[in-house]
């Protein structure tokens, strides 16, 4: 058990120290000796537990998305009104892409994807397309209890997360905006709800 213990700790220096490095040389840049470096350890261990650059790369995406699955789920959209569930969801959502493991995946996948194809399309289906479908079954529970009037849940799903992050990801991940600014960030997210529920038009 202690074994086991030593090892996964091993796992997360690993990992911890992929981040940084990838964070402060970019991953085409980066050699896994420099990640052995920071973390210490060996080179055979890396391989052995990861394979290769990419098998740490998909490791950081997995490690991350747990966290965002089990922040998305503890949400429990059920019941509440759109302003609020939306609120959340949006919070949430932008509290979780702010961190260094999220503006490193997104650094990868929409900067490199064409290349890394393999974490692209692991990190769309498995992180883009959960979070659009538990939004999605809200809304259209939502359109069925003639709170919400939408012509594709589905497609309102897609074009909400766009509305809340789709600019600061593409900001972050091209390095236009290297020191994201959280408060700044929340205000225009929530200014995008409310432009999502009320629209532009006036009443």
């Amino acid at each position: 058990m202690e074994l086991c213990k030593r090892g996964e700790r091993r796992c997360e220096r690993f990992l911890d120290a992929a981040t940084d490095v990838f964070l402060e040389k970019g991953y085409r840049q980066t050699r896994l000796s420099d990640i052995v470096a920071r973390a210490g350890g060996s080179m055979a261990t890396l391989y052995r537990v990861f394979g290769d650059k990419e098998g740490l790369a998909h490791a950081i995406i997995e490690r991350h998305m747990a966290v965002v699955a089990e922040q998305l789920q503890a949400l429990n959209l059920s019941g509440l009104p759109p302003e609020i569930a939306l609120r959340q969801t949006g919070e949430s959502i932008i509290n979780s892409i702010l961190t260094p493991e999220s503006v490193l995946i997104h650094r990868i996948v929409i900067g490199e994807g064409r290349d890394f194809p393999g974490l692209r399309d692991w990190f769309f289906e498995n992180a883009v397309a959960p979070a659009q479908a538990m939004l999605t079954d809200y809304l259209k529970h939502e359109v069925d209890a003639g709170r919400l009037s939408l012509h594709s849940p589905q497609l309102a799903s897609a074009q909400f997360f766009m509305m809340i992050f789709g600019e600061l990801i593409i900001r972050v991940a091209s390095g236009n905006l290297t020191v994201p600014d959280l408060t700044k960030a929340q205000e225009e997210a929530r200014a995008a709800m409310d432009l999502f529920l009320h629209g532009a038009l006036p009443r």
